[in-house]
């Protein structure tokens, strides 16, 4: 658990649930530098407001909206009242996502998620009930809420996902010094000599990797290194073992960059995610009693209004 002052966030993976990180969080003055996530985002907010900029523009999210993200889709984050959000949050990898959409959905191509805020109280409450049931090691209660959550998000705001293709001069240029990039992480050429070495010039390559990654190259850069970061921290490297191999200066230079994209400091990261059965109830988000009675009440209201069926022998 990272905690400074009013700020708390864990960030933890649970044995039973494979390919899929957990996050309960509590911010106030946190922001997220602009990131992306190899993972879906499906963030379910308690409490407060959620900004995060995306697509083009400023996303909110209140109490009872989910966040919902795309894999490798740049975006931000902060909070949109004094006061901070609240949220928990499920990662499924797109393997999961798609075997589900497969099972349960119409989605043909790659699924994904259509807008990036839903106001469905229901799913909220869905997503912190896999929290509650990882915490407590109940991998079959687990389990089934995140397929049903998944489920429901899909056919109330999923299709496919567009395909990237380079067809562009600009797009083929941009993906080149992407790889150039990830193949010299550690000792990376400056934006001079990267588009000396691709032909073109510094500002037409910044443009063309803009247009196509959503962010500048140094950007890009240190989102991959905290990425690659994360998968040596996962594999038992030490934070400053990583942080030299991934080309940060330092373990602080790490901490810094890490803390600002993952939402809490690589040593928290790496404690939390060696111990995946940790239960020890310091919960950030709402009583087993609340949500039951907020899922209730929810229900309730969607039934009466227009609800979407659940699939057959589904909660």
């Amino acid at each position: 658990m990272a905690d400074s002052g009013r700020e708390r966030a864990r960030h933890w993976q649970y044995a039973e649930l494979p390919g899929v990180d957990l996050l309960r969080a509590s911010y106030v003055e946190k922001i997220f530098v602009r990131h992306t996530h190899e993972n879906f985002v499906i963030a379910a907010i308690a409490d407060g407001v959620e900004v995060f900029h995306h697509g083009g523009g400023d996303q909110y999210a209140g109490p009872g909206a989910l966040a919902l993200v795309n894999p490798d889709t740049p975006h931000t984050g902060r909070a949109g009242v004094p006061e901070g959000w609240r949220y928990g949050a499920v990662y499924p990898s797109p393997e999961l996502v798609a075997e589900i959409a497969a099972e349960t959905t119409t989605i043909r191509g790659t699924p994904g998620f259509t807008s990036p805020v839903l106001d469905d109280p229901y799913a909220a409450g869905l997503v912190h009930q896999v929290l509650r049931a990882a915490e407590e090691g109940n991998a079959l209660a687990a389990d089934t809420l995140l397929r049903v959550a998944v489920t429901r998000l899909l056919r109330l705001n999923g299709g496919p996902l567009p395909q990237r293709a380079v067809h562009t001069a600009g797009a083929r240029v941009a993906a080149r010094a992407r790889a150039v990039l990830e193949e010299r992480m550690v000792e990376p050429p400056s934006l001079e000599r990267l588009a000396a070495d691709l032909g073109t010039s510094p500002f037409a390559l910044l443009r063309a990797f803009r247009d196509t990654y959503g962010m500048p190259p140094h950007t890009w850069l240190t989102d991959a290194r905290v990425r690659r970061a994360r998968h040596l921290l996962d594999a038992g490297s030490a934070p400053a073992e990583a942080a030299v191999a991934v080309g940060f200066t330092d373990q602080p230079h790490l901490n810094r960059h890490f803390t600002r994209i993952v939402g809490v400091p690589p040593g928290a990261y790496q404690r939390e995610r060696k111990n995946v059965q940790d239960g020890d109830g310091r919960l950030l988000l709402p009583s087993r009693a609340w949500q039951n009675r907020q899922l209730s009440q929810t229900y309730a209201v969607k039934k009466a209004e227009n609800p979407t069926p659940p699939s057959s022998g589904t909660p």
